[in-house]
């Protein structure tokens, strides 16, 4: 049964767990997903997100193939409606009953909790299944304040992020050599830089 307060499309799909999933595979249509994987993404419980996971394959909504004995869950593209439903989450994830457009959220928002950590941010528009990182993340990360931001920010934006974290003094020497790693996330589509000690910026 549908609770009360559920947003149009839990109405609509008849299950919280079960929009969280559909979101997240027709937002990424390209991309396969493992349970533990998707439990951590979607914030959800394993036995639902299971039982959500047969209901959703059973109508050949979704599809799944065995790599390294773990099995893995993708979009059926070829489902009659796999456009619509790709139409419906592309780009988007649910919010509090609106259809909120990831590239607008507010990563001023997203920072305050670990300002103090943060030293310098890099956000790029990856492509999902494109080489690189969602993430550049320059800061302290001695106790693990950072890492467990990432994985908050990931369940906010409905989908894993590829992310790397590296202290300011890494960072900085990386930089001054002309590091490899450095050169290639400059050269992604680059959507927001936070730089508060002007670390990031190109000389």
């Amino acid at each position: 049964m549908v609770k009360e307060n559920a947003t149009p499309l839990e109405k609509l799909f008849g299950s919280k767990t079960r929009t969280k999933l559909l979101a997240l595979f027709f937002s990424n249509p390209d991309k396969s997903y493992y349970v533990r994987e998707m439990t951590r993404v979607i914030d959800e419980q394993i036995n639902s997100v299971r039982r959500e996971l047969l209901n959703l394959d059973s109508i050949g909504i979704i599809k799944n193939e065995t790599y390294d004995n773990k099995v893995y869950y993708s979009a059926n593209m070829k489902h009659a409606y796999s456009r619509a439903l790709m139409e419906m989450f592309s780009a988007r994830v649910a919010d509090g009953g609106k259809d909120r457009d990831v590239k607008s959220s507010s990563w001023d928002e997203y920072i305050k909790p670990v300002r103090n950590f943060l030293v310098g941010l890099i956000v790029t528009n990856r492509i999902p299944g494109e080489e690189g990182i969602d993430l550049l993340i320059v800061g302290d990360d001695k106790t693990k304040k950072l890492t467990h931001w990432a994985e908050v920010v990931e369940k906010k934006l409905g989908k894993p992020i590829n992310y790397v974290i590296l202290s300011a003094d890494d960072y900085t020497y990386r930089k001054s050599v002309r590091d490899r790693f450095l050169t290639e996330v400059m050269q992604m589509d680059i959507t927001e830089i936070y730089d508060p000690q002007k670390l990031i910026k190109e000389d």
